[in-house]
């Protein structure tokens, strides 16, 4: 992971604002959602996406390597 080394302050909301330069970098747009991930003593945002990373299809998505994929192209990247 990159340290861009950009401190933000938690609000008394607990909000942060993420830099200009994140959000263009990650071309995110008012009114994007974000997950939040907790891994061990890490917080991860991402971009939501909620469909398939190679189709674009949005049913039957199963999580892989924290990738959304439908199970067809599962099917075909197990191959």
């Amino acid at each position: 992971m990159k340290s861009l080394g950009i401190v933000r302050k938690v609000d008394e909301l607990g909000r942060i604002v993420l830099p200009k330069e994140i959000r263009t970098s990650f071309d995110l747009e008012p009114g994007d959602g974000v997950e939040i991930f907790v891994e061990k003593d890490k917080i991860i945002l991402q971009k939501y996406a909620p469909c398939c990373i190679f189709c674009g299809e949005a049913d039957d998505i199963v999580m892989f390597k924290n990738k959304r994929v439908c199970r067809t192209c599962l099917e075909e990247l197990s191959k």
